[in-house]
């Protein structure tokens, strides 16, 4: 079903964004992914793109549709991080808001957004960026939205679009298939189609260790969706949220976008909130306490035939807009002489930058956290070699980061002890062994591999590690799934699993029909 002379707009916003992290900055976005006009299609189409795979999804896939005719207005991207800074994000608006009413008129629109991006004093950037670009094309042209199922959804964020279409993996590696889905939604409602859509939220804020898909609570939830999924539904998504926005907003959520039927949409979602609801207990984090994982990474070192371990520094997650530089399991694992650990990657410019200066084979004190010191950014200093140095550039070999152009600032692989660190400049989670590769390091021989990361490693790193060689620790840190250490001021309360004695019963029936409600 091609789509002969059809414009489509492209554009879009994609950031997680931690309340408790440093703001975030248009040199954020700058340094990442922030690309209009025809510089955006060269990226889409490009062999390893920049931008995260949504939106070449979708490009490619009405490419091979037929002829239509692509209006790129601006897509902004980057690593997760702080707030927003407000100023940049109306700065943003602006410039979408001017080029899309000098494209005008288009056929459709196509969003590609996080929705989980908070500004410094915004709860809901999507929600008005949605509202936004409804006001400016009116109610009738259809608008096709793509979300990370990290996503805190509002009403505006499924009210002024046409169909909802969340991630259904994580580990995130079906972000193309979605964009693909995304342009095949779009061909479907240049058809005819009316899509009605059902949103339900459930007061359950899933820590971020119990929403992988391959099993559990979470796994559950996807997997009924697919299951019931009928002729009448166009799309089922279950969005597990994102905690660390501290949003009204907050909360399991699910989307479901019907053909026509706004009846069959909301029994669906309801079903699955019911089920959601039923296993509510199992959203509740079981991590590996310090002294634990201690022992076992010093019984890998010492025994070769035991299975080597991966450690999940997870509550140092860049993934989550974590700083990636707390030393409590460096320092721990240099203390009591671990050996054969590689860790990575640690967010240290000023570490990187001096490694390069002295070069490889240099003898040196590395000092750990000597311009970024904060409550958890803790310094640290130990003597150590500088092994090998790269300009950081790569591209991705597995996973989320598979076939994208990465650039990870100047970096340095350094001996500290028996543990090997990759030191980085430009923040990012460890979530690929290209990380560790590209610098000639050989990660099958290896006894303990730390990884700041929350959950994508897994995708990563699943040929050298099975689930049952996966540690997540329990250590201080901007993303530790132990909800209860942080002060909420916005999430709703009371909520499992911060809360007891919480309640819940479905929502009433409500139509959603696309265009301003």
């Amino acid at each position: 079903m091609a789509a002969p002379g059809k414009r489509i707009a492209l554009l879009g916003l994609s950031i997680e964004c931690n309340k408790w992290a440093p703001p975030s900055t248009k040199a954020d976005f700058l340094s990442r992914t922030y690309l209009s006009g025809e510089a955006l299609m060269e990226d889409a189409r490009a062999a390893a793109p920049v931008m995260q795979p949504e939106t070449p999804g979708f490009v490619s896939d009405m490419d091979a549709s037929g002829p239509w005719t692509p209006v790129p207005i601006l897509l902004a991207m980057t690593e997760p991080g702080g707030p927003i800074e407000h100023g940049f994000f109306e700065e943003f608006l602006g410039e979408i808001e001017t080029g899309l009413r000098a494209a005008l008129p288009v056929d459709g629109v196509y969003i590609c957004s996080h929705g989980a991006a908070i500004t410094t004093e915004s709860e809901d950037p999507d929600g008005t960026l949605f509202r936004l670009v409804r006001r400016i094309v009116g109610p009738t042209v259809p608008i096709v939205a793509t979300l990370d199922l990290h996503a805190n959804i509002s009403d505006a964020m499924v009210d002024f679009i046409d169909v909802f279409i969340g991630y259904r993996t994580n580990p995130h590696v079906d972000m193309r298939e979605c964009g693909v889905e995304a342009a095949e939604a779009m061909r479907e409602l240049f058809a005819g189609t009316r899509p009605k859509r059902a949103f339900i939220r459930l007061p359950i804020v899933p820590p971020t260790v119990t929403m992988l898909t391959a099993g559990g609570p979470y796994a559950d939830l996807i997997n009924y969706g697919a299951a019931h999924k009928t002729a009448r539904i166009m799309n089922v998504s279950v969005m597990g949220g994102f905690a660390f926005g501290d949003t009204s907003k907050n909360g399991l959520a699910v989307v479901v976008t019907a053909r026509e039927d706004a009846r069959a949409a909301h029994d669906l979602a309801v079903d699955i909130a019911h089920l959601g609801w039923k296993n509510r207990e199992r959203f509740r984090t079981r991590l590996t306490a310090l002294a634990d994982a201690l022992a076992m990474a010093l019984a890998a070192g010492r025994e070769p035939t035991r299975p080597a371990l991966i450690f999940a520094d997870v509550a140092d997650n860049p993934g989550g807009g974590a700083r990636g530089n707390t030393t409590y399991l460096l320092e721990a694992l240099h203390q009591a002489g671990a050996k054969s650990v590689l860790l990575g990657v640690f967010n240290d410019p000023a570490l990187a930058a001096e490694a390069h200066r002295l070069g490889e084979g240099a003898a040196f004190r590395a000092r750990f956290n000597r311009d970024e010191t904060n409550e958890f950014s803790k310094p640290f200093a130990a003597d150590a070699r500088v092994l090998k140095l790269s300009d950081g550039s790569c591209i991705g070999r597995r996973g989320t980061n598979a076939g994208l152009k990465l650039e990870l600032g100047p970096s340095a692989a350094i001996m500290v002890g028996g543990i090997t660190v990759v030191v980085i400049t430009q923040r990012t989670q460890c979530c690929d062994p290209i990380f560790f590769e590209m610098f000639g390091l050989d990660i099958a021989k290896a006894r303990s591999v730390v990884v700041k990361s929350r959950g994508h490693f897994r995708a990563g790193f699943d040929e050298f590690f099975k689930p049952e060689q996966v540690i997540e620790v329990d250590l201080p840190g901007l993303t530790s799934p132990v909800l209860s250490r942080f002060d909420w001021q916005r999430l709703p309360r009371p909520v499992l699993p911060i809360d007891e004695n919480v309640v819940w019963s479905p929502p009433p029936f409500r139509e959603r029909d696309g265009g301003a409600p």
